[in-house]
């Protein structure tokens, strides 16, 4: 008897296959999306710092994931990536709460 041994997913669905590769990518600008919203709403400072944890957050995922999987996440070299997505993330959470409320 021979067992048949599935392809991958790549190759039976690849469309599947790429969607869930970025799907760090989307995590990403969704949490993005959602700090500009608040800024929209008139919560700028929440909104801005929700931006930054985003920025932070895609950091690690870029830090942590393999390569196949982190999906245009990865522009640059890893270090590189983490190191501007992290600094970017941070700078703007701490110069959003560093303005002084009205």
């Amino acid at each position: 008897m021979t067992t048949m041994t599935r392809p991958p997913l790549y190759v039976r669905r690849p469309f599947l296959a790429g969607l869930i590769r970025q799907l760090p990518l989307l995590a990403v600008l969704v949490a993005v999306g959602v700090g500009l919203l608040m800024v929209t709403f008139e919560h700028w400072r929440k909104g801005l710092v929700v931006v930054g944890v985003a920025l932070v957050g895609g950091a690690v995922l870029r830090l942590l994931l393999p390569v196949r999987r982190v999906g245009f996440l990865a522009v640059r070299s890893r270090w590189v990536d983490v190191v501007l997505l992290a600094g970017t993330g941070l700078a703007l959470a701490v110069i959003a709460l560093a303005i002084p409320a009205a």
